[in-house]
């Protein structure tokens, strides 16, 4: 499965998010550190969440990274995240 897939699919399960929106922005980052060929090393992440309600902007981020951290293990090397409750 691709890595865009699995964080999508992993995002929806554990937060039970109402919206996921993941892209692939490893082209941008060619030569760059943590790139390599293939892409799935930088991608730009958009979740909506109740789970974030309530919780500050570090806290949603530290949820997100602990779900993905099987992700970063596969070669994740930067991780743009927009996490939002529903409503904001």
């Amino acid at each position: 499965m691709a890595l865009r897939d699995w964080i999508d699919e992993a995002l929806r399960r554990e937060l039970a998010a109402e919206h996921v929106q993941v892209e692939d922005e490893s082209h941008r980052h060619a030569g760059h550190a943590g790139w390599r060929e293939g892409g799935e090393t930088h991608f730009r992440v958009d979740v909506v969440s109740a789970a974030f309600a309530g919780k500050s902007r570090v806290e949603r981020h530290r949820l997100v990274n602990r779900i993905l951290a099987p992700a970063f293990a596969r070669g994740l090397h930067a991780l743009a995240l927009k996490a939002r409750a529903p409503g904001e």
